[in-house]
């Protein structure tokens, strides 16, 4: 396979993971949160990952408020994911299991991280835009009850300054240096690891 077939491949492969595992991390966390299902966005990530999440759920119970089984999933794309970008850039993922699959399975863990921050930032966004444009949209409640958690403590501690919400510039910015430092540092350092075992 020539070089520029396996990156247009890669490219394609990659973007249809990534919305996938979007839609069941959006699942998850909307669960945990209690955020509610019945507006567009929440429906589309319930039809999307309904063909993966059901089936692991008669395997895997849920925990309190966690929803396992659509966790397990999202980790199990994630790992699939990465095995096959490896395989496109022309290596082996399963030449030395042992050494080379804990590594990935530990790196597709720092991506799941990642793609939840990334997850709660564009939420953050959202929440933001409409609170200031559209207040009463209908998916409203839907961004406002997904981003409580994270920004209720910071609305305790910095006050509306005219009457505008800043509380989500802190997170957002929070939430940068996290995908800045220690998760780049570690996807790094990760990375770094299986390259010199491929």
């Amino acid at each position: 396979m020539s070089g520029i077939v396996a990156d247009a491949l890669a490219i394609v492969v990659n973007a249809v993971f990534a919305l996938f595992i979007m839609a069941v991390l959006v699942r998850f966390w909307m669960q945990v949160v209690r955020a509610p299902t019945r507006n567009p966005f929440a429906q589309f990530s319930i039809a999307l990952s309904d063909f993966a999440v059901r089936p692991m759920r008669r395997v895997v119970p849920g925990f309190f408020r966690l929803d396992l089984a659509s966790i397990l999933v999202a980790l199990i794309f994630e790992f699939a994911l990465q095995a096959i970008l490896i395989a496109l850039a022309g290596h082996n993922p399963f030449q030395d299991p042992a050494h080379v699959l804990p590594v990935l399975f530990l790196y597709s863990f720092v991506e799941l991280v990642r793609q939840t921050i990334y997850v709660f930032m564009a939420a953050m966004f959202i929440q933001a835009v409409l609170s200031w444009v559209a207040a009463h949209h209908p998916m409203s409640p839907f961004f406002d009850a997904f981003t409580r958690p994270m920004l209720k403590p910071v609305r305790n501690l910095v006050p509306p300054i005219g009457g505008v919400d800043i509380s989500p510039v802190f997170v957002f910015l929070a939430l940068y240096v996290v995908l800045a430092i220690p998760v780049a540092l570690i996807e790094h350092a990760l990375w770094q690891s299986l390259r010199s075992q491929l």
